[in-house]
């Protein structure tokens, strides 16, 4: 079984499978031509459970074969122009480049004598956020596995610098279209069921200041602490960003701490024409960045970046094994000292390698093309009387429904959605998200692709009409 190992002796065999691996993922990208199968999870489960991985195959090109069947033919392919569901991302070559030297060289970014120079350059990528961001000479962060842990590390280091230990008084205030992760960061961090304070939003789903003031001033009023604002620079469902240099007034003010969720917005931080956008991010204390949404990194790429390096203490605890508290005075860069977890991937490398050949501007441009067609689809939407779209988008989201013609109440309307999704979804022609707005059932499109057209957004369309259409003549058979 050493003949698996990757070492000196193996690399032609290293080699070989690797490429063997990714001529076959290579073609597949190829010969792709829509977003998914339609498999079901009833028809897929049966041929893995069937697997018996007590008894290898012991053989690459048989495993590739079995993986073709279980797998590669029915995987959702983000790259596809009319996937258009979720904060997926298509990936530059770059980045995946990146991903195939540090999975075979399997840094551990925790200390640096488990990864040398992916520890400086992880440190350089934070420095090169940060002064993007504008936080200043001050400023720190670490890379983590995405904007959960992200927001959470940037909530707890706000509730350690709060300076009270009665966690009953503690609040963070966010918008209603705020990240749901923020109330599953107060339940992690302990904070009682009223922790969280959602306030409203305006018709552009972003957060009403004077609305913020309000709850501040009552949290006052009360005795309570407001421990966090958590703005966000680009809502799940809609894009939005909320009035970043109004929330950052209010936090000075206040005396709160302003954290900035900005992991589907980061990509204007490289924007040849949208950084505007962002301003008043650089007053922040935290912010949260996701390079695997809007600069096209393959999972997992984020960071949580703060203002003053010293509040990412609130995350060390020293090890004698690991990073024991000598080191500190020996200046040894050791990067768990900053994170929550121990054990962690060089993914700084991805957008390393996609700096290196793209540029900054070069994923920028990127991101400005889905932002562009956003904007298209919009003007789509809201000419064609088929549909009711929400908002104007901000980045690259669009929600809206289908209101079908010989359909007047929302129930009704609600359930012709629901079909035509799931009915889209199955048929594997497009990929279409979902939400709520106001208690009613919306569809979404995400738009990370430059290569979706807007004749890819038109089509889907169609095919959504149709099926909603579709469910309706269903629905009248059955009622006659």
């Amino acid at each position: 079984m050493r003949s698996h190992l990757l070492n000196d002796l193996t690399a032609e065999r290293y080699r070989r499978s690797v490429t063997e691996g990714v001529e076959r993922v290579a073609a597949r990208l190829a010969a792709t031509d829509r977003p998914f199968t339609g498999v079901t999870a009833g028809e897929l489960a049966p041929r893995i459970d069937r697997i018996d991985l007590d008894r290898p195959l012991g053989d690459t090109t048989a495993a590739l074969d079995e993986l073709e069947e279980v797998y590669l033919r029915d995987a959702v392919y983000f790259h596809h122009p009319r996937y258009v569901a979720h904060l997926n991302c298509p990936v530059v070559i770059p980045a995946v480049l990146g991903e195939a030297v540090l999975t075979a060289v399997n840094s551990s970014l925790d200390t640096w004598d488990q990864s040398a120079g992916g520890t400086l350059i992880e440190r350089r990528l934070i420095d090169w956020t940060a002064a993007r961001i504008g936080l200043g000479p001050g400023a720190d962060g670490v890379f983590t596995s995405g904007g959960t842990q992200s927001n959470l590390q940037a909530l707890l280091l706000a509730r350690e610098e709060a300076g009270t230990d009665d966690t009953a008084r503690l609040r963070i205030l966010t918008s209603e279209a705020s990240h749901f992760s923020v109330r599953k960061s107060a339940k992690l961090l302990g904070l009682g069921p009223d922790a969280v304070i959602a306030v409203p939003v305006d018709h552009d789903r972003r957060m009403r200041t004077l609305a913020l003031a309000r709850e501040l001033e009552r949290c006052r009023r009360e005795g309570l602490v407001p421990m966090a604002v958590v703005a966000t620079a680009g809502t799940t469902d809609f894009g939005s960003i909320d009035p970043l240099p109004e929330v950052a007034r209010l936090c000075d003010r206040f005396g709160a701490w302003m954290h900035v969720d900005a992991a589907y917005g980061c990509g204007l931080l490289v924007s040849p024409t949208r950084r505007h956008l962002l301003t008043g991010i650089e007053r922040a204390d935290s912010v949260t960045v996701d390079y695997h949404k809007s600069f096209f990194q393959p999972v997992s790429s984020s960071a949580v970046l703060v203002r003053d390096a010293a509040t990412l203490r609130h995350a060390t605890y020293h090890a004698d094994y690991l990073n024991p508290r000598r080191t500190v005075a020996e200046r040894i860069p050791n990067q768990v000292d900053k994170s929550l977890q121990t054990t962690r991937r060089f993914d700084a490398l991805k957008l390393w390698m996609t700096l290196r050949v793209m540029g900054a501007e070069g994923v920028g441009r990127l991101f400005d093309e889905v932002c562009e067609l956003a904007r298209e689809g919009w003007r789509t939407l809201a000419a064609d009387p088929r549909f009711h779209v929400v908002a104007e988008p901000a980045l690259s989201t669009l929600v809206f429904r289908c209101i079908p013609a010989a359909v007047t109440d929302p129930a009704g309307i609600d359930r012709a959605n629901l079909y035509a999704r799931k009915a889209l979804f199955a048929s594997g022609d497009a990929v279409v998200a979902g939400t709520k707005v106001d208690g009613r059932h919306y569809l979404k499109f995400t738009l990370l692709n430059p290569e979706t057209r807007p004749s890819d957004l038109a089509a889907v369309l169609d095919l959504i009409a149709g099926h909603a259409e579709q469910y309706l003549g269903e629905s009248l058979d059955r009622a006659s």
